[in-house]
């Protein structure tokens, strides 16, 4: 009768915790999470809090896989204008509207940018950019960098950058330009 009763109880609890926040959820996974799941100010009147739980769990990446630590969905709003940023691989064309973006364009260094937004160089050698505007209605998930093991000698810590993950770009991003990649050794 007690297996029964803990049996019944691990259930529930199991059932109760999936109806549950899932930045709360995430958060109690994923301890190791920085920074927040909070849109940009400069963007917070642009979108609305939405439930999504498959596009959450998309996005959301195991310890040393990559992705994100803990997200939070968003939808544009209809009179949104946001401007989101995208690093990629002009060896594959496909990746150029890929599920992840950023609300600010890439700066600096590569390495830090890696680094911050926890790229491993198989992934990508990051060397065009393109700038989008989101389509008003579209779902995206907002979260911080989980950490992502890239070789043997190379770990890149879950990090608080800020990125946004969405699952088509294609029919959610308007393309306004393009840029190559140029070297400029200091």
């Amino acid at each position: 009768m007690m297996k029964k009763t803990l049996l019944l109880l691990s259930v529930l609890f199991a059932f109760g915790c999936s109806s549950m926040d899932n930045k709360t959820v995430t958060t109690a996974l994923t301890p190791d999470c920085l920074g927040n799941t909070e849109i940009p100010a400069v963007f917070k009147d642009q979108f609305r809090e939405a439930d999504d739980s498959v596009l959450l769990d998309l996005a959301l990446g195991a310890p040393d896989k990559g992705k994100l630590c803990w997200g939070q969905v968003y939808v544009a709003k209809e009179n949104s204008d946001i401007t989101i940023y995208r690093a990629w691989n002009s060896t594959n064309p496909h990746s150029k509207m890929g599920q992840w973006w950023s609300f600010s364009k890439p700066m600096g260094l590569v390495s830090a940018y890696r680094s911050d937004c926890e790229i491993c160089y198989q992934w990508s050698p990051l060397d065009k950019l393109v700038v989008g505007r989101l389509k008003p209605g579209t779902k995206i998930v907002v979260g911080t960098g989980q950490s992502a093991k890239c070789s043997e000698y190379l770990t890149y810590p879950a990090s608080d950058e800020k990125q946004v993950f969405i699952k088509d770009a294609n029919t959610s991003v308007e393309t306004t330009s393009d840029y190559d990649l140029v070297f400029r050794w200091r």
